[in-house]
């Protein structure tokens, strides 16, 4: 068995592991790179008509955004994931999708003005509608799943986001089977809704996040005190509650939460406050959510549903679709609660909210998430007094708070207790999924606690057999330096051309599955391709 980790490695983004295994190549996630990359990652050694399944441990876009992007390119192979990241994969990214319809859309009107070429999304809706049809979902409790011969994967819940999991490969070659796990992004304890994370206790090598490996999270605060008291101020004062807010998850942790304030009687004069939800993405999420409860949620979110209550539903909850909606949330003079994406403030309808909402002293704006270095809401939160939205500069008078330790990730501690649970100890860790001081100061507690461990680079392979891990390539350590810029014949190769190679490569993988057949049937095949090439050999 190979492993050759093409993203996240010493980076937190773009989760992508390549195994070779049984005579197959598959991959463990497929995700999308965010933010700024410190290490390229590596680009798949094959196309991808020839990768033969993928496995996906939950549905972030860091994890799963590339899905579509090798399905244009031709893959056609079944992946395999439980119900609910399928579910929530189908909105996420046709989201995803849609955003880079728009962004190409407006990109080209500017080519256009200026004689630039135009360029194209890395997939379309319809890319991610059709890779939609490829899933084979799966449920926690349905123990192994064959996905080729010698090749059996177990999902065990993780409990980082609805459906999310560790996958666990059992690998047969020469007579002689070997286990390895794959954590995916380990969940953080007491979360609201999500069952804790489930520990695994067999293994002859792990493949483990590490996100927080270099902290604890701080005591766990009083959330429903402190949105209380977030509410019951700016209500006083006649105000808004703005909260930027992901709109898988992080949404419907708020509502759970706004749940029980309103159920407990918390807030004192205003009874019956509205919370309104300002975005499609949220809106279905939250649906998927609700329909997933059986197999993710906690006791305490079951015993809600046993009562006859609705975890994520109560009195004055309204839903905003249509920009119509979203307009009319603050021609209301109301005090109301309004939760909206994107998280960071970057995009979508929440920037709209802080307009109309920024520049009031007695309104205020909540941050429940991580905001990113150059994003608005870092900007915010780090005490902006003047913002600029949509053309127009707008004054920071409102209260800016902030509830911390809200975090989907196991800390430091939450790390330990999870591989700690194997026994014996695998023989060999690789950690992956954190930044790069953070990943190899990961690596490095857990050599001095007795296991044998590393941090790979984007590009290593390793040869795993016998319980020994080999690396036979080391992958890039050279972090990504500032490209010059390039010469004026260079001619830069277009995604259309990319795919296009793609398609040529799965040609050839085609050929090879027709290897024995009919005569006839070979011969009518090479006939189409030579008119094909007849055709367009220019």
């Amino acid at each position: 068995m190979k492993l050759q980790f093409l993203g996240a490695a010493r980076e937190v983004t773009g989760s992508c592991t390549l195994v070779e295994a049984a005579g197959h190549r598959f991959l463990i996630d497929c995700g999308m790179e965010q933010g700024k990359d410190l290490y390229e990652n590596t680009p798949l050694p094959c196309a991808p008509a020839e990768i033969e399944a993928i496995l996906l441990t939950h549905a972030h876009i860091d994890h799963s955004g590339r899905i579509p992007y090798l399905y244009k390119n031709g893959f056609r192979g079944p992946i395999y994931a439980t119900d609910a990241t399928m579910d929530l994969c189908e909105i996420m990214l046709e989201d995803s999708a849609h955003i880079q319809e728009q962004e190409v859309e407006w990109k080209n009107r500017k080519a256009q003005r200026s004689g630039r070429a135009p360029v194209e999304p890395e997939y379309t809706t319809r890319d991610a509608e059709e890779a939609m049809r490829l899933f084979v979902p799966q449920q926690y409790s349905d123990g192994p799943v064959r996905v080729f011969d010698g090749v059996e994967a177990e999902f065990t819940d993780v409990g980082h986001l609805l459906g999310s999991a560790s996958i666990t490969l059992r690998v047969t070659e020469n007579g002689r089977t070997q286990t390895i796990v794959f954590s995916g992004d380990i969940g953080n304890k007491n979360q609201p809704l999500l069952r804790d994370p489930h520990y695994l206790t067999n293994a002859d090598f792990v493949v483990m996040e590490s996100t927080y490996g270099d902290r604890d999270h701080p005591p766990r605060p009083d959330y429903l005190r402190e949105l209380t008291d977030v509410l019951q101020s700016t209500f006083d004062r006649g105000g808004n509650v703005v909260i930027p807010s992901f709109a898988v998850g992080r949404t419907q942790e708020l509502l759970y939460f706004i749940r029980q304030i309103k159920a407990e009687g918390r807030v004192h004069g205003h009874d019956g406050f509205p919370v309104y939800v300002d975005s499609p993405l949220a809106n279905r999420s939250t649906t998927v959510f609700r329909e997933n409860y059986s197999q993710c949620y906690d006791e305490d979110a079951l015993a809600l549903i046993r009562a006859g209550q609705n975890p994520l539903s109560f009195p004055g909850l309204c839903i905003s679709q249509t920009k119509e909606d979203s307009i009319a949330i603050n021609a209301d003079a109301t005090p109301k609660v309004i939760i909206s994406a994107s998280g960071m403030c970057d995009a979508g309808r929440i920037r709209h909210h802080l307009k109309h909402n920024l520049w009031r002293k007695e309104c205020t704006i909540l941050f429940v998430g991580y905001q990113a270095a150059g994003t608005l809401g870092r900007a915010l939160l780090e005490g902006a007094d003047e913002v600029r939205l949509f053309g127009e500069d707008v004054q920071v008078n409102a209260q800016i708070r902030q509830m911390t330790g809200l975090s989907g990730h196991a800390d430091r501690t939450g790390l330990e207790q999870w591989i700690a649970s194997f026994s014996p100890r695998p023989a060999f860790v690789f950690v992956n999924h954190g930044d790069d001081d953070v990943a190899e100061t990961w690596a490095a507690h857990l050599r001095s606690e007795g296991y044998t461990a590393a941090a790979p680079y984007n590009g290593a392979v390793y040869e795993l057999t016998g319980g020994h891990a080999l690396c036979l390539e080391p992958g890039i350590r050279e972090r990504i330096q500032k490209p010059a810029a390039p010469a004026k014949d260079v001619v830069r190769t277009s995604p259309a051309f990319e795919r296009l190679v793609n398609m040529g490569k799965r040609l050839l993988v085609v050929i090879e599955h027709n290897r024995g057949g009919a005569n006839k049937d070979l011969a009518k095949f090479a006939s189409q391709i030579q008119a094909l090439c007849d055709k367009w050999d220019r």
